[in-house]
């Protein structure tokens, strides 16, 4: 058994590598930071594989220059000795009366054990290790879960499972259907997992030892403290995305085991998301605060790169504020706050804070704009006349344009396709982009939660999995079940219902609005952006979210021609959530 280390630094009482006995034996580890002075906190805990031992800029160091230098508040305040990826910072938490404690997952960093990410064996170690905190001396028994990506979305699962002592929890960026919402988006096999998996996981795995990081907080090995072979680890761990390619339908265990039943989560939580998070959080987040079954719910929304605003003082003070009432008591105001705040957004990265009452806006305008196949279009009239454009199924597709918009016209919300498609092949791949264009045609992108040239919404559909669930589907949020796939009759037209995930835009009067529907991923007009150490060298539109494996995509199915029907037999439209201006009537 490891010696546990407990020492006052930087104002802070911390207990390293402590551990936490699992029901199969597993003994996980965790750091703890907590007040000097003797007593009872509430507690702010994550779990997650990305090596709690690892300072912010070793292994993210583009992120991290980034971030503090371009938001000076995000290390103001404190030593950042002890900066984590994608969780708090203790020093800016402890002195407000927080214990802060941090456990690597199962098979990571000290932690040993087999490595099977978001497994539901992760969700019921999280639950035990809320249950651990809860019954600590220097514990009140209220439990927080917090943190970014990997660190929120394990935080869906555990609620679910109703641990007794989990007060409230900030999802931040958290995915919560790892079918949808990440790994096979509308069906296709998405290859984020491919880079992800062995960059950020397998890096941290529990056994890489010596070959790894060493902590600039303790002096050990970030993965460590034994060094095993490769075929050691590699029996250590499942691979990610082989099972991402492995398990083609939702319905499958693999899937259906981690999807959270969202009429189990009823703890108080806040649901942060990014406009621009296209391929991996916002969906979730937006899934996850209109389902679940909590009676206490609040959903925020900005915008800039993933990791920023969790960190800036908007970020904190907003998530101290949330905790602060439901684990201290604190009168901070949050229970009698608007359950929806948006940071709206326009062109050139500006926002302007914004509260509702609810999601979807209540006085959206609900809009179809109608396909015309005749000059390529995009309006509210419906074509009179049956048209036809055909492309090839694996290339950049078709554009229909509105014309210059006579008034500045605010998009903000889930919008969706219906398109009439017939195909060459017995399946195809669409890929729907939602765009804004300036009048001289340039196209306005934003800086995304990771790529900084990203289009205003995205949605996809693989034709054969164009199966409806008619119980979840929405006229602005297809649903679709995912489990079983419905070959196509090459030239016979199929209706499809495409989800184009959340977005929000002001578009300036002159702009146009775009469609595009295309045969492969969307690709930035103006070139390759900056990319992430970690994620890829550069990025060309959809950052580390691309569907261009050939195994998936085999070009004898994928790659011939594909066809959109428009006209009175086949009404083809985008539906947009348009919000009225402030002076205009609300809608009943």
């Amino acid at each position: 058994m490891r010696e546990v280390r407990s020492e006052i630094r930087d104002g802070m009482r911390i207990d390293w590598d402590v551990p936490i006995p699992m029901d199969d034996g597993i003994v996980l580890r965790a750091d703890v930071f907590r007040p000097p002075q003797a007593g009872k906190h509430p507690v702010i805990l994550s779990y997650g594989p990305y090596g709690k031992g690892l300072h912010f800029a070793d292994l993210y160091a583009d992120q991290w220059r980034r971030m503090i230098e371009q938001h000076p508040d995000v290390p103001a305040g404190s030593t950042n000795k002890y900066q984590n990826w994608e969780v708090v910072d203790p020093e800016k938490w402890v002195p407000d009366g927080y214990a802060c404690v941090r456990v690597d997952s199962r098979g990571c960093g000290h932690s040993p054990g087999f490595v099977n990410v978001w497994s539901r064996r992760e969700a019921l170690d999280l639950c035990a290790c809320i249950e651990w905190a809860a019954g600590q001396s220097w514990s009140t028994g209220k439990i927080g879960l917090n943190g970014i990506s990997y660190f929120a979305m394990n935080q869906w699962q555990a609620a679910a499972l109703e641990p007794p002592h989990l007060a409230a929890m900030c999802i931040w960026e958290g995915a919560a259907d790892y079918y949808r919402d990440l790994a096979r988006h509308g069906g296709i096999l998405c290859t984020f997992g491919r880079v992800w998996f062995p960059s950020q996981v397998v890096r941290v795995q529990h056994g890489i030892g010596s070959r790894g990081y060493r902590s600039r907080m303790t002096g050990e090995w970030v993965a460590g403290p034994a060094t095993l072979s490769e075929e050691q680890l590699g029996a250590a761990r499942s691979d990610f995305y082989q099972d991402c390619r492995d398990n083609a339908l939702a319905s499958d265990e693999y899937w259906r085991s981690r999807l959270p039943d969202f009429s189990k989560v009823k703890v108080p939580l806040l649901s942060a998301a990014n406009w621009g998070g296209q391929g991996l959080h916002p969906r979730g987040n937006f899934e996850g605060f209109m389902r679940a079954a909590s009676e206490e719910k609040w959903l925020e929304v900005h915008g800039l790169e993933h990791w920023t605003h969790f960190y800036t003082d908007y970020g904190v003070g907003l998530q101290k504020r949330f905790f602060g009432h439901f684990l201290k008591g604190e009168d901070t105001g949050f229970r009698h706050q608007p359950r929806v705040l948006l940071q709206i957004r326009r062109p050139g990265e500006k926002f302007e804070e914004r509260w509702e009452s609810e999601w979807p806006i209540r006085r959206t305008r609900w809009t179809k704009l109608h396909l015309h196949t005749e000059g390529l279009g995009l309006g509210p009239e419906p074509p009179v006349r049956e048209g036809k454009v055909t492309y090839p199924a694996l290339g950049d597709g078709v554009t229909f344009l509105t014309p210059p918009l006579e008034a500045e016209t605010e998009i903000t919300g889930p919008a969706a396709a219906k398109l009439f498609v017939s195909s060459q092949t017995a399946d195809a791949d669409l890929f729907v982009v939602l765009r804004v264009f300036t009048p001289d045609l340039k196209e306005v992108t934003f800086q995304g939660a990771l790529d900084p040239h990203t289009p205003v919404a995205q949605g996809w559909l693989r034709a054969s999995h164009r199966k409806l669930d008619s119980e979840l589907s929405l006229p602005y949020r297809p649903y679709h079940t995912h489990d079983e796939a419905q070959p196509l009759a090459p030239g016979e037209v199929y209706e499809l219902d495409v989800e184009i995930w959340p977005t929000c835009i002001v578009v300036p009067r002159g702009h146009r609005i775009a469609l595009t529907v295309r045969g492969r991923d969307y690709e930035y007009p103006g070139g390759p952006g900056a990319g992430l150490g970690t994620l890829g060298a550069s990025f060309s539109g959809v950052g580390p979210f691309q569907h261009n494996d050939p195994r998936d995509r085999p070009p004898a199915i994928f790659g011939k021609d594909v066809t959109l029907h428009c006209g009175p037999r086949h009404p083809a439209h985008v539906l947009l959530p348009t919000i009225p201006a402030p002076y205009e009537e609300r809608s009943p």
